[in-house]
């Protein structure tokens, strides 16, 4: 409670300059006067009464030129503290005043939109922001908003209009987001079984980023799914080519085509060769599966002994000693299996991806980091 006296300190100080400046203005004509209601608000602010408090220096604030920065100013404080119903309140009963000019409406419209969307009310939020687009008062920051909210609400098809009228108004390039809205339509439409719409969605998710992963992912495994494997495999390789740290997302997609055309040599080779140029330790696992498969668990071991010699891994350990425990003759693997449970607990805490912006960790990818909002910024952690 403390911080909130201090916090209304700057107002009752402007109330009573206001009020002192009203009384020593009407003197002259009407004598002295005293104000009990600034000092009945002052009684309230020692008693720790703030809400009456905030009624009655909110009152004597008469809105004018002079004191419509003084509410907004408070209001927009409250907000930032959490108090929004305080917030609310204040920026409401700044809009009801007769005699408002444009521009100190256009300003309280503002921030009352901010106090619904922090308090939730969406929609009432919409409005406001809405109606000061059309008014043509702040413009880019009412579209801004809009577009956080839209991306809240999962309203995809809004979020392009958006940020289509948006895209003038700012300097960065609003291309990346605007192939994640394409890409989220397209799983929509994925979803419902219509392809053609999709495909039609992914091709201008392309145009709008070329540079952009998931549409060409998706592209990947519209193809698979309709049994174009060959398309997909080339599609993944491109993406691997051009973004190697997405590899492990595709790895899956990649082994099903293979499997699909027979053809599980060709991905262990494309494999060994990507190791080649880069360490990767979803790729080294993968590899170690097909080898498993093909040549045999200890063919496996071999390898993942040699890989783990260069570069310690934490899963490629734990694979190791899953191999190790299935040999007949791996008295050695019994004594391992307590190290290995004991590895995989410190596993499943450690978060798998991290965001390369706020650094926000989860243990899935995010095309959209729920922490800082930015697209494309999740990664794989790599191990030591």
């Amino acid at each position: 409670m403390t911080y909130l006296l201090w916090l209304l300190l700057p107002v009752a100080a402007a109330s009573g300059w206001w009020t002192a400046r009203r009384v020593s203005c009407g003197r002259a004509g009407k004598g002295s006067h005293t104000t009990p209601a600034y000092f009945r608000g002052l009684n309230y602010l020692l008693n720790e009464e703030p809400d009456k408090a905030i009624d009655v220096f909110v009152q004597l604030l008469e809105v004018d030129s002079e004191t419509v920065e003084t509410h907004l100013a408070l209001g927009s404080l409250f907000r930032r503290r959490g108090e929004v119903e305080r917030a609310i309140r204040i920026h409401q009963n700044l809009i009801a005043r007769p005699g408002l000019d444009e521009e100190n409406r256009a300003n309280a419209l503002l921030e009352l939109g901010k106090d619904y969307m922090r308090a939730g009310l969406y929609d009432r939020a919409e409005n406001l922001f809405r109606e000061l687009e059309e008014s043509g008062h702040h413009v880019r920051k009412a579209l801004e908003n809009l577009l956080v909210i839209y991306q809240q609400e999962k309203d995809w098809e809004s979020c392009l209009e958006v940020s289509e009228a948006l895209q003038p108004l700012v300097k960065e390039p609003l291309g990346q987001s605007r192939a994640h809205y394409y890409c989220e339509l397209a799983e929509q439409a994925m979803a419902r079984n219509d392809r053609e719409t999709a495909a039609e969605l992914l091709e201008q998710a392309v145009v709008a980023d070329p540079q952009s992963i998931r549409p060409r992912h998706l592209q990947a495994r519209m193809a698979r799914e309709t049994g174009d494997c060959q398309a997909a495999i080339a599609l993944l390789h491109r993406i691997a080519d051009s973004h190697p740290h997405y590899i492990s997302e595709i790895l899956e997609d990649l082994r099903r085509c293979h499997a699909v055309r027979g053809d599980l040599g060709g991905l262990r080779s494309y494999l060994e060769n990507f190791l080649r140029e880069r360490f990767d330790v979803d790729v080294m696992l993968a590899l170690a599966d097909l080898i498993e498969q093909q040549d045999g668990e200890r063919a496996a071991m071999r390898f993942l002994t040699a890989r783990l010699e260069n570069r310690p891994a934490i899963r490629g350990l734990l694979r190791l000693m899953e191999l190790n425990a299935t040999l007949p003759d791996a008295t050695a693997g019994r004594i391992l299996v307590g190290l290995k449970d004991h590895l995989a607990r410190l596993m499943a805490e450690r978060p798998a991806y991290q965001c390369t912006h706020c650094g926000y960790a989860a243990s899935s990818l995010y095309w959209q980091c729920p922490s800082c909002r930015h697209w494309s910024t999740f990664r794989r952690r790599q191990e030591p």
